[in-house]
């Protein structure tokens, strides 16, 4: 803390042991020793308060910083899905255009028909379009979890 040489001290010492006293010098270094320990951990103490409270500074920008992609992240999956909700509308209404008339004989027709049967149908109508991306989803044609059990 301070930067004393041996010579500074025993000046020092040589000046206390004059003004004080030899019987009560013991007695005064202790005194002092104690002191100088308290101001220490005083010192010690706000050195850490300080710390704590620069690092909870930064805690809270980080904490910002996340809240804050947080939301950019929310209201990217949200207009991502509602681009996407969107296309399979337009993809439905195409759908349902393109049903033949006999199949459509209901207001509802379209909807009464499963998303497989669109598919099949749509498929049967773009087959001599060229080769076709297989998606696999399909739910009739994958083997559940109870055809695996019924042949074990």
């Amino acid at each position: 803390m301070f930067d004393f040489g041996f010579s500074e001290l025993m000046v020092i010492g040589v000046v206390l042991l004059i003004v004080v006293g030899p019987e009560r010098l013991p007695k005064v270094a202790r005194t002092a020793g104690h002191l100088l320990g308290r101001v220490q951990r005083y010192v010690s103490d706000v050195k850490s308060d300080i710390q704590r409270e620069m690092q909870l500074e930064e805690l809270k920008k980080l904490q910002e910083q996340v809240k804050q992609q947080a939301q950019e992240l929310e209201s990217s999956v949200r207009s991502g899905v509602s681009s996407i909700e969107s296309e399979v509308g337009r993809t439905t209404e195409e759908l349902r255009s393109m049903l033949p008339d006999g199949a459509a004989a209901g207001p509802n027709a379209a909807e009464a028909l499963s998303g497989n049967q669109l598919l099949a149908q749509d498929r049967a109508e773009k087959a001599d379009d060229g080769p076709q991306l297989e998606l696999g989803l399909d739910s009739s044609a994958r083997p559940g979890p109870t055809a695996d059990k019924t042949q074990a």
